[in-house]
């Protein structure tokens, strides 16, 4: 594909090149002629963000370990097991799947005013098809694109080479990204290893390594769910990310600020990749109701029960409601309260709710971040010409963990128009690959 003549030109060859069966099922979205061009440094600060977050990765993994034998704080795994099946939990604990972690990492990151933070942690993210295409299109357009034109394929088929990608109908939207990544990888497979995108109703035994793209807490709808922990427990095969429903809680982002575990995360990350992520993980808090003394504060909110901070005003409710995973309502910006968005009475309701959910769906309160403004031009179809966006945008960076390394091999950039608080995928926003500033 030759470089086009026009910005018009541009996206029309964008639009020409999507597979005849789209990437996204029943889903539009707005396009630009060149990728959203990151500040100066940026690139950089990925390559080292997705290092650290592979070692954080890791020492949740051992954190959890630890605590569910005694050798850290009982609570740490009881609050991560809430609402799970026990038999999901004994088997997360197996001695096999001791070191298994995600082998992809893609964070949700906002550009802010004074650089970026950490929205959260996808442990089983989408746009991994539709970021390869991305960086394919626009490179055949002449772009450079961070990971160039083939690293999401090149990354994808280094964390399992050869094996099926099994599909959820929770995640059905992703069906067709996911099914022309499964044709990229077999059409560039030089060693006949094969990759085949397979529906979770089938009940059959299987026999290759696996994608897992479906959630935990979706398994009793999910036949082939039972096979395909038996074959793991066998250790016939592997499953990434693994049935370790603990690794996709949001709650680590709490625990990462709790001040009795300070001295594990600073001897387990090191002291300076500690204070980096302090700088880009949102403070968050889990919503406990265990009552504290009368002199005692929720630290930096002050208050001493929840039900007092149903009762902030406004302007002080710069704080995002999640539930914490394990749910249907844990992905896709369900299940998540902005305060600063809501009549007193809604929040007050969400604050309640959040209380009384703790024992079987825990929730977390989290500093909410206003992504700054930028802008991105883009085809406005209703007119046939050229636009800008100024709105606020969502870079998902993805990294693959090969030997251990964290490599970074695409970005996705989501630019929202500038009321939307929420900054995900919609027929209104820009999707498009990033580049580093020349």
């Amino acid at each position: 594909m030759q470089a086009a003549n026009s910005p018009v030109e541009a996206v029309a060859r964008v639009r020409e090149a999507l597979p005849a069966q789209g990437l996204f099922a029943d889903k539009e979205w707005l396009f630009s002629p060149e990728p959203f061009v990151l500040e100066e440094g940026m690139e950089e600060e990925f390559e080292k963000l997705g290092h650290r977050l592979n070692l954080f990765n890791r020492a949740c993994n051992q954190l959890y370990q630890l605590s569910a034998q005694g050798r850290q704080p009982r609570w740490v795994a009881d609050y991560l097991d809430r609402g799970k099946p026990p038999e999901l939990v004994e088997f997360a604990r197996q001695k096999g799947l001791r070191d298994e972690i995600p082998g992809i990492i893609r964070p949700d990151v906002i550009l802010t005013e004074s650089g970026y933070t950490i929205a959260e942690l996808d442990a089983v993210p989408g746009g991994i098809g539709l970021t390869a295409w991305l960086n394919r299109t626009y490179s055949d357009l002449g772009a450079e694109v961070i990971g160039g034109r083939d690293g999401m394929i090149e990354g994808f088929s280094s964390i399992l080479p050869g094996g099926d990608i099994v599909l959820s109908e929770e995640a059905a939207t992703y069906g067709p990204e996911m099914r022309w990544l499964a044709d990229q990888l077999n059409a560039t497979s030089g060693n006949g290893s094969r990759w085949e995108v397979r529906d979770t109703s089938l009940s059959t035994d299987f026999q290759r390594n696996v994608y897992r793209f479906f959630e935990l807490f979706d398994l009793p709808n999910i036949a082939s769910a039972r096979f395909l922990m038996e074959a793991v427990g066998r250790g016939e095969l592997r499953v990434t990310p693994p049935f370790k429903p603990y690794i996709e809680e949001k709650i680590w982002f709490a625990l990462f600020w709790l001040r009795p575990l300070h001295e594990f995360w600073r001897r387990e990350l090191g002291e300076r990749h500690w204070l980096k992520l302090q700088e880009v993980i949102p403070y968050t808090w889990i919503v406990d109701p265990a009552p504290l003394p009368q002199h005692a504060v929720i630290p930096r909110l002050e208050i001493n029960r929840w039900e007092e901070l149903g009762s902030f005003s406004q302007k002080h409710r710069e704080l995002l409601l999640k539930i914490s995973g394990f749910s249907d309502l844990a992905w896709g910006s369900r299940g998540i309260s902005l305060g600063q968005d809501m009549p007193q009475a809604e929040w007050k309701a969400a604050v309640a709710n959040a209380v009384a959910e703790f024992e079987t769906h825990p929730y977390v309160l989290q500093q909410f971040h206003k992504g700054k403004l930028v802008r991105q031009p883009f085809l406005d179809v209703s007119k046939n010409e050229m636009s800008v966006m100024h709105g606020r945008v969502r870079l998902c960076p993805y990294y693959f963990v090969i030997e251990d390394k964290a490599k970074l091999r695409g970005v996705l950039a989501t630019v929202c128009p500038p009321d939307k608080k929420f900054l995900h995928g919609m027929k209104d926003a820009i999707l498009v690959p990033c580049s580093a500033a020349a």
